[in-house]
């Protein structure tokens, strides 16, 4: 038995080529917004000259030169409680506990070279050298 409805090949075709077009536009789209996602988080550690990422049971950057009077802000993207500490005695500043997205900040006032850890995990250290 044959179907009563029947249509013609070149609308078929035309209805593909449209499906095409628009999986391709979004092709394009999803690019162009992933390299923006990209230039904004590039264009933030920029703008932010005081961001210390925690990732990977590191502190990224390692070492962190800044302007006195900045404010130094430290972000846990790991999934473990970091501390951001400092390796002076009397302390200089301590975070405590840091979950996920945690964040911490310090202002640096003086001029000089201040190195810290992560208390949980003593081997992470980094350094802050204020000018």
């Amino acid at each position: 038995m044959k179907s009563s409805h029947s249509f013609p090949s070149s609308r078929l075709g035309s209805h593909a080529a449209q499906r095409r077009t628009l999986l391709a536009g979004l092709a394009v789209v999803a690019t162009g917004m992933l390299a923006l996602a990209g230039r904004t988080e590039a264009a933030a550690a920029v703008t932010d000259p005081g961001a210390v990422h925690i990732d990977n049971f590191t502190f990224s950057p390692a070492t962190l030169t800044v302007k006195a009077g900045t404010r130094v802000t430290w972000t846990n993207r790991d999934d473990e409680p970091h501390t951001v500490t400092s390796s002076s005695n009397p302390r200089t500043f301590a975070s405590g506990a840091l979950d996920t997205d945690g964040t911490f900040a310090f202002t640096f006032d003086k001029p000089g070279t201040y190195p810290y850890y992560c208390a949980i995990h003593p081997h992470m250290t980094g350094v802050i050298v204020v000018k």
